[in-house]
């Protein structure tokens, strides 16, 4: 019996997010970061987890090296082009894994094959070809994507996938690269293709969207119904431009329409709302709030009409539970008074397991932000321990800041960054306000000119002494990033979050000139023929 027929009925989820999701403007990922995410997805039940681009830097590499020794359940995808050097270094990173895969590609779409690769469809044959072959004698579980497929050829993109199946791949994808097609193209090419290459009955097929027009989810959807038991999605839909078929979203399709597919996935529903705010926090990207799933008005009801309704009978006006995702109302709400043993207990309950120094930093940060709220909860808590978690020791941080500002006059900002080296560098600005002025002031202590071009605000919950969230964009040294910081004070987060954003996109400079580097040298080494 073949792979795709052992359960006809079960969906698998295949996890982008650290891949395609980690490609999206302003994000920038360590290492540890990456693991972290990885081992939530773990969590929450993803089948496969997209680890990275192996070939596309040492750093990336690295992660997704740390990924497959680290992370236990879900197989372990390195991504890789047809290039031979591309699948040794996606090999190179997953072998360690207990579950690893090789997921390679190439264009089959005339436009591509013309204007990008500069190649003919002959050509695209034999790499797809070697490449699969060459995957295959690594692994055994070997995925092929023929890139950009829905604006393709059918019957030549049915070649190169006949192809692939021949040489062994157990996952055939076909991508809506650009996010061009509708619903119905879609169902109708697998259909066709299935007619065209009767051999696909014997691996799995897969759908991966992107959101271009909107259509995201529904060409997931499309898909499925079609015959993929696939489907490649991120968390909070992240991804190159408008980003990828949105993770929470088609998993909650398919569960609460199971009556009318049939259909199931392995996902734990309760894990959505902690993975999706997780990613967020670590990307830098906020959740909207109008978002589908997982945000916060995603349970809401503003209109009497809807609120009389769904409190004489919940299913009047909500077709999911929000306990379901895991946004039910906060059960952990700790005091002033609360000890350490009592905060370790609520954070492990949230899935956090915090010792030794790590724990006291967090619970210094946990008496301060007690000791201006009334009540803390899990939602505060997450977000305290994530922001102590972006400290790093070899970064730059905020040490203390002053602001004067007023109706009736110019604001002014004095600021203490701690540098790398463990020095203060203080910084003195006015500005546009006191928030632009503590930026001016930031890059006056740093010496570094930036450019913002996102920053925005928003409560972690209710009330008047909510902790404020502020993320922040900014260009400098030729590189986008973000950063994000939490405070009871809007200008102390706002501080945090814009010197966490200066450190990720100098980090990242420096970590691109060493790489480059690195590449010089090793040219440099390799003998001429």
């Amino acid at each position: 019996m073949s792979p795709a027929q052992l359960d006809a009925n079960r969906v698998h989820i295949f996890d982008t997010t650290l891949r395609d999701g980690e490609q999206s403007p302003g994000i920038s990922l360590n290492t540890a970061e990456k693991v972290e995410i990885a081992q939530q997805l773990a969590r929450l039940g993803v089948d496969v987890i997209e680890a990275g681009f192996p070939i596309t830097s040492p750093g990336d590499f690295e992660a997704v090296e740390a990924i497959s020794r680290n992370v236990e359940g879900p197989v372990i995808c390195g991504l890789a082009r047809t290039h031979k050097a591309d699948i040794d270094a996606a090999w190179g990173a997953i072998r360690d894994s207990q579950r690893p895969r090789i997921h390679t590609f190439i264009s089959t779409s005339d436009i591509h094959i013309e204007h990008q690769l500069q190649t003919d469809r002959e050509d695209v044959k034999g790499q797809a070809r070697a490449a699969v072959t060459l995957a295959k004698s690594y692994c055994e579980d070997v995925e092929f994507s023929p890139m950009d497929a829905t604006r393709a050829d059918v019957e030549f993109t049915a070649e190169v996938c006949a192809i692939a199946v021949e040489e062994g791949a157990t996952v055939v994808n076909i991508p809506d690269t650009v996010g061009y097609t509708t619903p119905e193209e879609y169902a109708d090419y697998f259909r066709r293709l299935h007619e065209l290459v009767p051999t696909l009955r014997d691996v799995e097929t897969s759908v991966h969207c992107h959101d271009d027009l909107g259509l995201a989810v529904a060409n997931s959807y499309a898909g499925v119904l079609a015959g993929a038991r696939q489907v490649e999605c991120a968390v909070n839909g992240i991804g190159e431009r408008a980003g990828n078929c949105s993770l929470e979203e088609i998993v909650m399709l398919v569960r609460t329409r199971e009556d009318v597919h049939g259909l199931t996935t392995a996902i734990n529903t309760r894990e959505l709302a902690r993975t999706s705010r997780m990613v967020s926090r670590l990307t830098g990207y906020a959740i909207q709030p109008n978002k589908a799933i997982v945000g916060r008005n995603a349970f809401a009801h503003e209109s009497g009409i809807h609120q009389d309704g769904v409190l004489k009978e919940r299913t009047t006006y909500e077709i999911m539970d929000a306990t379901e995702v895991g946004l039910e109302s906060n059960s952990i709400v700790l005091g002033k008074h609360s000890g350490r043993h009592a905060l370790r207990d609520a954070l492990e309950h949230l899935g956090f397991k915090v010792e030794g120094n790590a724990l006291n930093a967090a619970f210094k940060r946990f008496k301060e932000v007690a000791d201006r709220k009334k009540q803390v909860t899990a939602l505060d808590l997450e977000a305290i321990v994530s922001d102590e978690m972006r400290e790093k020791a070899d970064a730059h941080e905020l040490a203390w800041f002053e602001v004067e500002a007023g109706s009736r006059r110019e604001p002014l900002a004095r600021v203490a960054v701690k540098m790398p080296s463990g020095e203060e560098a203080v910084g003195e600005s006015g500005g546009d306000g006191p928030v632009d002025a503590i930026f001016h002031a930031i890059q006056k202590a740093t010496g570094t000119e930036c450019e913002l071009r996102q920053y925005t605000v928003e409560a972690v919950t209710g009330g008047e002494d909510a902790l404020g969230q502020v993320t922040v964009m900014l260009r400098t040294a030729g590189r986008l990033a973000t950063g994000q910081g939490v405070a009871t004070d809007i200008l102390e987060a706002s501080a945090r979050a814009y010197v966490r954003a200066l450190s990720n996109a100098l980090e990242g400079a420096a970590i691109r000139e060493a790489e480059a580097a690195t590449a010089e040298a090793a040219v440099e080494r390799t003998p001429g023929p």
